[in-house]
C-alpha cells in the first residue's frame, strides 16, 4: 500500500507549516469540546428524569389518596409537581439556555479557531495520534476504511 491509501485522509492531515504546539492547542480544545458535548447529553438525562419523576408524583399521589393519606397527597400535588428545578425554570428552560447560550458559543469559538488555523480540518492530534500506534499492515489498524469493497 502506498502513502496515499495507508494514512489518514486529506481532512485529517496537517496543513502545511501548522507546528506541534498548535496541533496540540487544537486537540484540547476539541477535547473541551467533547466534554461540553457529555455535559449537554447529561442535560438532556437530567430533563427527562425529571419528568419521569414528576409524572410518577401522579401516581404517588393517588395511590397515597387510596391508603387514606389525603394530606400527604395534597402536600405533594401542591408542593412537588410542577415545582421549578431551580428558580422560574423547569428543566425544559435550564436546557434551552445552556444550549442557546454556552454550547453555542463553545461550538462557533471551537470552529472559527479550527477554521482560522486549521483550514477546519478536526481531530488532528487523534489522527497523528492513530498513526503512531497503529501497526501497519496489520488487519484491524487500517488507517481508513475501505470503500472500494
Amino acid at each position: 500500500m502506498g502513502h496515499d491509501t495507508d494514512g489518514p485522509d486529506a481532512e485529517h492531515r496537517r496543513p502545511a507549516g501548522l507546528n506541534d504546539n498548535t496541533v496540540e492547542a487544537l486537540g484540547k480544545l476539541s477535547e473541551a469540546l467533547e466534554t461540553v458535548e457529555r455535559v449537554r447529553g447529561h442535560l438532556y438525562s437530567m430533563h427527562q428524569l425529571v419528568g419521569t419523576a414528576d409524572f410518577m408524583l401522579d401516581e404517588a399521589v393517588s395511590l397515597f389518596e387510596k391508603a387514606g393519606h389525603a394530606d400527604v397527597a395534597e402536600r405533594i400535588q401542591n408542593e412537588l409537581i410542577g415545582l421549578n428545578v431551580i428558580p422560574g425554570h423547569w428543566t425544559f428552560q435550564i436546557v434551552e439556555e445552556f444550549d442557546d447560550g454556552y454550547y453555542t458559543e463553545f461550538r462557533t469559538v471551537e470552529k472559527d479557531v479550527r477554521d482560522r488555523l486549521a483550514q477546519g480540518r478536526r481531530h488532528l492530534y487523534e489522527a497523528e495520534l492513530k498513526e503512531q500506534r497503529r501497526t501497519r499492515g496489520r488487519p484491524g489498524h487500517e488507517a481508513r476504511p475501505d470503500y472500494s469493497a
